[in-house]
């Protein structure tokens, strides 16, 4: 057998998991909900319509954004009040 080196610790605890608070698409919704338009279309580079739409709709429920919509027309996503 080959000799690895190691060393253990004893610990109280494990730490709680770090989540990130709130969303890349946060300033996106901020920038709707203050712009003037009730309707835009809302491209990300990179990223599908129908896969912005399903994340725009999560944090739209996280905020509790009401009035706020998201649609796909086409492969365009839209946001409307």
């Amino acid at each position: 057998m080959s000799d690895v080196s190691f060393n253990l610790q004893p610990v109280d605890e494990k730490p709680t998991r770090k989540y990130r608070k709130g969303s890349k698409y946060d300033p996106l919704l901020d920038a709707f909900m203050s712009g003037p338009n009730d309707l835009v279309s809302v491209n990300v580079a990179g990223k599908d319509a129908n896969y912005l739409r399903t994340q725009l709709n999560k944090r739209i429920d996280a905020r509790n954004l009401p009035g706020v919509k998201v649609s796909v027309v086409n492969n365009v996503c839209y946001l409307e009040r």
